[in-house]
């Protein structure tokens, strides 16, 4: 079949087949899991007008990456590059503890693995592919200029060639070669806290165990638990709240005065950004039953949690994972919706 005789049904079948690592690729590139899907959505709407003018001197896919490449460069015109609490402040010590928030476009943002890992059959591309979209790595992208971050995705996550990401840009190999070197080395420089976090694919069975004792900690706010599963290095985020703190001793003094109202809360286990998380519904005294609170992300190395990052913007976050805002008082557990 050609581009001329593609139906509209043909087409839209075609491009839909790309928008998961389309997703993928955008989310890598923006470090926000709402602008990778607008990013997706306006290259598929260009793909689809200039469709007839699709010689087919490349792939399909090469050509749907030129325009989401073109899409995302423009978006990062305005320089804003995405961040983690520590990556713009110190840690605070709990005596100090405020909460304070920054706007939305500040942070790096969760995505649901579903929406960005399609299911190769090769399980070492999909242990690449969940390690590329950690908070780690992606934080460690945002530190990049846009086209050596396109560089370095295409050809360290996508494998592609060196010579098909030059076509991609409109340059040289030598120039994609160079910018590939001068982004590993700015990589190589910078220690992303939670690189280290090892998590297997599937969880292993000390991970699965070590969850398991963190849910039944974290569900009967049993500090002394919690403690026993916390590195105790481990650090603690909660955007949109710049604050984030370090050891175990300044997260379990804020969870049991700040954060005291998150007892009694119910976790439904999420897979989010290639780790391990859950959306915590935390008591509603006015409704009753529970209310979603946050998207936790957990990082775990050495058989101990080293990263527990909160995501609280739940009205934005539970609808993209699928999950309901409220939970019945008799609801210990929902599924994973998305």
């Amino acid at each position: 079949m050609t581009n001329g005789t593609a139906t509209p049904t043909d087409l839209d079948t075609r491009l839909e087949a790309h928008r998961t690592e389309l997703t993928g690729y955008c989310y890598r590139m923006l470090g926000s899991s709402f602008e990778a899907e607008d990013a997706v959505q306006d290259t598929m709407v260009r793909a689809w007008r200039s469709y007839d003018k699709f010689e087919g001197r490349s792939s399909l896919r090469s050509w749907l990456y030129r325009i989401a490449t073109n899409v995302c460069l423009d978006m990062l015109t305005a320089g804003n590059k995405r961040a983690r609490p520590m990556d713009l402040t110190e840690s605070t010590p709990l005596a100090q503890a405020a909460l304070s928030p920054r706007p939305d476009n500040t942070w790096l943002e969760p995505m649901p693995d579903a929406r960005v890992l399609p299911m190769p059959s090769d399980p070492a591309e999909a242990a690449i592919a969940k390690e590329s979209v950690r908070l780690a790595f992606m934080a460690a992208l945002q530190k990049l200029p846009a086209k050596q971050r396109a560089v370095l995705i295409l050809r360290e996550v996508l494998a592609w060639k060196a010579s098909e990401v030059a076509e991609l840009l409109d340059t040289s190999v030598a120039s994609v070669n160079s910018a590939l070197q001068r982004a590993r080395a700015t990589l190589a420089e910078r220690q992303e806290p939670g690189a280290e976090a090892a998590v297997s694919d599937p969880l292993d069975e000390d991970q699965q165990k070590l969850l398991d004792r963190y849910v039944a900690a974290f569900e009967g706010y049993d500090m002394t638990a919690l403690t026993a599963l916390l590195h105790e290095d481990a650090v603690m985020t909660m955007p949109p709240f710049d604050l984030w703190l370090t050891g175990v001793g300044d997260i379990t003094g804020f969870m049991t005065t700040l954060g005291a109202p998150c007892a009694g809360s119910r976790l439904v286990p999420v897979q989010v950004n290639g780790l391990p998380g859950f959306a915590q519904y935390k008591p509603d005294p006015e409704k009753g039953g529970f209310s979603p609170w946050a998207v936790q992300v957990l990082e775990i190395s050495d058989g101990r949690i080293t990263g527990f990052h909160c995501f609280l913007d739940t009205q934005r976050w539970f609808p993209l994972f699928g999950l309901p805002l409220h939970l019945e008082a008799e609801t210990d557990q929902v599924q994973e919706g998305a």
